[in-house]
């Protein structure tokens, strides 16, 4: 036996802070490891390290000793770390709107595409679940029990006092929750922010992702969001909008500097602003016609 072998260690007989404190491979992640050896309870991976199991159901088709393949781990029903192909809804320091299986004396059990729920302790729970309801929950891995746990309570895992942003920059958008005055968004997964209902243009659904851009930030640090580029760089794209929207109406469409706000929302998705900035622009490269009926493609 090689010294290599030697040093191995199956993560089923592994304690959990004795394998966190050894392990390259990283819980509540996708990993790409090496396909070790083929046992009776399935097949054993390595980081060259430590090894663990992916289970007999999970084993793909084709495969060779020595291959590569990504998995995502977690711990098993018995606490065990234990490797899957299956892709979870949600991995650690992510956020998704996820359904509770079921409740219990302990907390809630969310499911994120994996045999094992996803548990959401009661301390963790922004109001209390309740079973066949959606949350939006971030994932973290849990110091003191070192456990992959949820939490409903989104707002303590966002923090604005230190920002890298700058007006203009695209992110990526979380849609949080939906008041009156607007959408509460995150963004990048590490700050909050507010993108106003006059900004907003299509039907959006918590958990929903999308890329939006930094209009305003304010001297407080507060963040306001929009989905289209801000200034100058706006015309182009909406001009763009307006030209499909045309050439998939042969040629029309029954809208101008004239039209309700509401209309144009309604067939292009862009406030009316925006609508006659783009429309300006064609009509200054000689793309379209304006007439009283609305505009038409040269």
């Amino acid at each position: 036996m090689n010294a290599l072998s030697v040093l191995k260690t199956d993560c089923l007989s592994l304690p959990l802070n004795r394998f966190k404190s050894l392990y390259k491979m990283k819980l509540g992640e996708f990993n790409t490891l090496i396909i070790d050896r083929l046992t009776k309870v399935g097949l054993f991976l390595t980081d060259n390290t430590n090894d663990v199991l992916l289970p007999l159901k999970y084993i793909p088709k084709d495969y060779k000793i020595g291959d590569e393949i990504k998995v995502f781990l977690y711990l098993d029903h018995e606490e065990r770390p234990v490797a899957t192909t299956l892709e979870p809804y949600i991995i650690i320091n992510d956020f998704a709107f996820l359904r509770v299986n079921y409740t219990n004396s302990f907390g809630a059990f969310l499911d994120w595409g994996l045999e094992k729920d996803l548990f959401v302790p009661f301390k963790e729970q922004a109001r209390p679940m309740e079973q066949g309801k959606r949350y939006l929950v971030h994932a973290y891995l849990d110091d003191k029990s070192d456990r992959i746990v949820g939490s409903s309570r989104v707002n303590k895992f966002l923090d604005n006092s230190e920002l890298d942003l700058q007006q203009g920059d695209e992110v990526d958008l979380i849609i949080s929750h939906i008041t009156d005055l607007g959408t509460n968004v995150i963004i990048n997964k590490k700050h909050k922010g507010l993108m106003y209902s006059n900004e907003i243009y299509e039907d959006l659904r918590i958990g929903d992702k999308h890329k939006g851009y930094i209009k305003t930030i304010r001297p407080d640090n507060k963040i306001d969001v929009s989905f289209q580029k801000i200034g100058v760089e706006n015309i182009e794209p909406n001009a763009e909008v307006i030209l499909k929207e045309l050439k998939a109406n042969r040629g029309f469409l029954r809208l101008n500097d004239n039209s309700h706000p509401e209309d144009i929302k309604t067939v292009l998705k862009m406030s009316k602003k925006s609508f006659k900035k783009a429309v300006g622009s064609l009509y200054k490269d000689k793309i379209i016609e304006i007439k009283e009926d609305g505009i038409y493609l040269v």
